[in-house]
């Protein structure tokens, strides 16, 4: 039974417990006096309505809050962290990461694909997404010999310094007919 086990159980036998009623109670409590779970708030630095907004929208891992309460680190938490942080860093591993997002850009003029590209990237930024996935086609119903969007998303790309590496995905996610992106910190 783990310290999470023992606080639910506590938790079920205090909600369950009801006293008996010895007849009419006197309360010799002064009217502005804290109560017991507001004296406990302000010993962990929250206030009362903190901690009851906190319970009301989700219940705190007990673990996580005997951190809080005692100023310790989670070292593990940490080292996963910086493992994380240290893994997104690596290009390569950017390369084989999935697309976070996607967009298409079949129909569109040049015009209206590059307004587009503006609002997805800038959104994609916002979101502090790493890698985007943009559908510009092969250019089979361009007319002329060239296609029009991939030359398009490659000067868009060239032109945006928040963007970074690039290159197609494998022919089962689109080939020479899509880009991926690395977004820059």
């Amino acid at each position: 039974m783990d310290f999470g086990d023992i606080l639910s159980q506590w938790d079920s036998i205090q909600k369950n417990h009801v006293p008996k009623n010895k007849g009419p109670q006197i309360c010799r409590k002064k009217a502005n006096a804290p109560t017991k779970e507001e004296k406990e708030a302000a010993r962990q630095g929250y206030s009362y309505e903190q901690i009851m907004d906190q319970n009301s929208q989700k219940r705190i891992n007990p673990m996580e809050l005997w951190l809080r309460r005692y100023g310790t680190v989670d070292k593990d938490k940490a080292f996963e962290e910086n493992a994380r942080q240290e893994k997104l860093n690596d290009i390569n591993y950017l390369k084989t990461l999935a697309p976070e997002a996607t967009i298409d850009l079949h129909q569109l003029t040049r015009e209206e694909a590059w307004d587009k590209l503006k609002i997805f990237v800038d959104s994609c930024y916002i979101r502090k997404l790493k890698k985007i996935l943009i559908i510009h086609g092969k250019g089979n119903h361009s007319h002329g010999t060239d296609p029009v969007l991939g030359q398009l998303v490659r000067l868009f790309i060239e032109q945006d310094k928040r963007l970074g590496t690039s290159g197609h995905p494998d022919r089962n996610h689109g080939g020479s007919g899509a880009t991926w992106v690395i977004i820059k910190n």
